[in-house]
């Protein structure tokens, strides 16, 4: 009995404990407009080209992305590297036994990290990346301390350093600042970051923009009934004293 309530309380506190952890990180606001297909498009294009080779999005087929204004024509001739049917899942060809022997972890599969991490823990993450040659990749995050993953953009981003601060005894990371730059400006890379980071909220639930304008038309007419419905009780019970 006592195992078993040691088991739950740490069930219960794990989520507080990994919140906590990153409690004094600040989060930028993600640039999310689900009524931007444009910029879902070019999250698209971005998802396929730099997350799809290593994570896969199994509760995701390729032809779904029609939902986005996208034609089953556009959809095969540039967004598909691994797969040949539009009807297929979106998965990646490396194993998680590889995937962990390469990494130190299987990288997570990303049909509803969006809603797992939050779409501002997502957008501030892809955007503080810095050069760590103690990490084994090369590679480390503000976001995410000793972060398994390498920064598969930094061809974009370029590189950045950390700019320390003293914090009582220890020296903490003040900021990031470029010191290698990338193909684009670091305001163009945001940018990018943020369509990736919108199509990652479309894509955990794609249909949610059709749920919310049909719960705005139920809404609507509960609204109309509830006053139809009213005036029928007075009608009907006028003559009850």
């Amino acid at each position: 009995m006592k195992r078993l309530k040691n088991f739950l309380f740490l069930l219960v506190a794990a989520p507080v404990v990994a919140l906590a952890s990153e409690a004094g990180v600040h989060l930028d606001k993600a640039p999310v407009n689900l009524a931007d297909q444009e910029s879902l498009q070019r999250g698209a294009r971005m998802f396929v080209n730099y997350c799809l080779n290593c994570h896969s999005a199994s509760s995701m087929r390729y032809i779904r992305m029609q939902d986005i204004g996208l034609s089953e024509d556009l959809i095969k001739e540039n967004l598909m590297f691994a797969a040949e049917k539009p009807g297929e899942l979106m998965k990646v060809g490396m194993t998680k036994a590889d995937g962990k022997t390469w990494f130190g972890a299987t990288p997570p599969d990303l049909s509803v990290i969006a809603r797992s991490r939050g779409a501002d823990w997502l957008y501030t993450y892809l955007r503080s990346f810095y050069r760590d040659e103690t990490r084994p990749t090369g590679w480390n995050n503000v976001v995410f301390d000793k972060v398994g993953m390498p920064h598969v953009m930094w061809s974009l981003q370029g590189e950045m350093a950390p700019v320390m601060k003293k914090e009582g005894e220890h020296e903490v990371i003040e900021r990031l600042e470029l010191v290698k730059p990338g193909s684009v400006t670091l305001a163009e890379y945001d940018a990018m970051v943020g369509d990736l980071v919108n199509y990652l909220v479309w894509m955990g639930e794609p249909a949610q923009v059709q749920r919310k304008q049909l719960g705005i038309i139920v809404l609507a007419f509960l609204a109309i009934f509830f006053v139809v419905a009213y005036y029928l009780k007075k009608e009907f019970w006028k003559d009850i004293h």
